[in-house]
């Protein structure tokens, strides 16, 4: 029997229960409830102009984070709360301080992209709130990375991120939120019916797998960045939804046999946090490159490997440290090297009624060296033209083991067969990494496209060999940060923000 979406916004528990369950929140926003302040784009996430904040209980906690409502579904909001540009109003009509400040320091021109800014400042700043300092460009620059402007520039806009913590504080009722939110949770499966298309959210992983089984067919959606796009940019009918979201046992992480389980659930900021604790050096620039602040809020790390891109950007390193994927079914688990997952584009090795459970990634081994690269014409957000990773183990300054994958260069994220075996029981020395160089290319045939030709994907995939040589050789091995562009500009915007400038 189909119920009602419920989710609490502006003071009170909105209930829909007459919109398509592929309807977005943006869609409802400005076209049902006439709540225009929330503009749209790009209509797939990119832009920021939809930029909302969404809050909902995570192990009894609450947790709040900006998202694009253009490819949220409305019933992936049930149980949950949305805040909009229209809330940040005070009950007086004062503005808010992240209005004041985006006011006071000229940070809107056209305004059209305006209040997603705002949106993602306030995230911010309940983020900052009983903190003194004010946050640091880094963090602005993180926040803003979902958020484009075309015409206003950035300057005034990270100028009022720096000036809404020196305006007098507003604060933020968060025990009232949680109280209205525990009075719309569900102890139970959910399902939502509109025109013969149904969306069910199970609860429990036995749930899910016999759901599965008796619809294998379905559409399953975790944090909608992907599959979202299907409905807003090719029409496509997804048909009958299964949300794996609210399933309990796919949030789980933990550590065993050296090894790091992360539940397909997680998001992928939760996972990239976690996979960072372990490798910091090696993957936080990934993290933060990895699309932008919503999109790793709502999407997962399952997700993607699920979705199998061949331009991904997390599959690449993950095979490279010969992390594992864990399948289920109704009828029980199995598990398979990543690399053995992906059969050809967009072809994959399930089985029926199978779903992504968790992925189990190898934490860090003494003789191991690991590193991942990303390429792409833009720093923040932006798909990759190459993204290479490479794992090796040195015994006495000679290669085994060695692993080395790339995205972009072919149908699938895989690895270099010929490439590999120019370096296995070889002297990591620059005669076996040209060997290996020049193996690259037998052991791709890259494209051209939009993003690159396949001249400079190979050029550019060698030269990331090259680099990954000069930071692991043996002799004279350079640190990470000394031969990183960005790293560079990192230090840059430092050194004006300590002198009080902007970069």
């Amino acid at each position: 029997m189909s119920e009602p979406i419920r989710f609490f916004y502006r003071g009170e528990v909105h209930s829909v229960s007459d919109g398509a369950p592929t309807r977005t929140l943006l869609q409802h926003l400005r076209e049902d409830l006439h709540c225009t302040g929330t503009k749209e784009g790009c209509a797939e996430g990119d832009c920021g102009a939809c930029t909302v904040v969404v809050a909902e209980l995570q192990g009894g906690e609450l947790s709040l984070k900006s998202v694009n409502s253009c490819i949220q579904f409305l019933p992936t909001l049930d149980g949950k709360a949305v805040f909009s540009v229209e809330d940040l109003k005070q009950a007086d009509g004062a503005m808010h301080p992240v209005q004041q400040a985006l006011v006071e320091c000229h940070g809107s021109q056209c305004g059209f992209c305006t209040p997603g800014f705002a949106m993602s400042l306030w995230s911010l700043y309940l983020k900052q709130e009983g903190v003194s300092q004010a946050p640091c460009r880094k963090t602005i620059d993180e926040t803003l990375s979902g958020n484009l402007c075309r015409c206003t520039g950035y300057r005034p806009i990270i100028e009022a991120a720096r000036r809404m913590g020196e305006l007098p504080p507003v604060s933020f009722d968060r025990a009232a939120l949680k109280t209205a939110l525990q009075a719309i949770q569900r102890d139970r499966m959910f399902s939502y019916t509109h025109q013969g298309q149904t969306f069910y959210a199970p609860r429990t992983l036995a749930e899910l797998a016999e759901l599965r089984a008796a619809k294998p067919t379905a559409t399953i959606v975790a944090g909608s960045t992907d599959v979202g796009l299907w409905v807003t940019k090719q029409m496509r009918n997804l048909g009958d939804m299964i949300y794996v979201r609210m399933v309990a046992e796919l949030h789980q992480m933990d550590q065993r046999d050296g090894m790091l389980q992360i539940g397909a659930a997680v998001s992928l900021n939760d996972a990239y946090a976690a996979v960072c604790a372990h490798y910091k050096d090696e993957l936080t620039e990934m993290w933060q490159r990895f699309a932008s602040q919503p999109i790793r809020n709502t999407g997962t790390l399952g997700g993607s490997v699920a979705n199998g891109s061949p331009i991904g950007d997390s599959a690449p390193w993950m095979i490279a440290l010969g992390a594992e994927i864990v399948l289920r079914n109704d009828q029980g688990q199995r598990s398979m090297p990543l690399q053995d997952f992906y059969l050809d584009y967009m072809k994959k090795n399930w089985q029926p009624g199978e779903f992504v459970e968790a992925v189990r990634i190898p934490l860090p081994r003494a003789d191991v060296q690991f590193r991942t690269y990303k390429l792409a014409k833009r720093y923040d957000q932006d798909i990759s033209a190459v993204c290479a990773a490479y794992s090796i183990r040195l015994r006495d300054g000679v290669v085994h083991d060695a692993k080395v994958a790339y995205g972009g260069m072919a149908a699938t994220s895989r690895r270099a067969a010929l490439a590999e075996a120019a370096m296995n029981g070889q002297p990591w020395n620059e005669a076996t990494l040209k060997a290996a160089m020049a193996a690259l290319a037998q052991d791709y045939t890259p494209l051209s496209d939009m993003r690159a030709s396949a001249n400079y994907r190979m050029k550019t995939a060698q030269n990331l060999l090259r680099r990954f040589w000069l930071e692991t050789r043996p002799d004279d091995a350079r640190p990470i940060q000394s031969i990183n562009a960005f790293s560079y500009a990192d230090n840059c915007v430092n050194s004006y923000t300590e002198g009080g400038a902007l970069a």
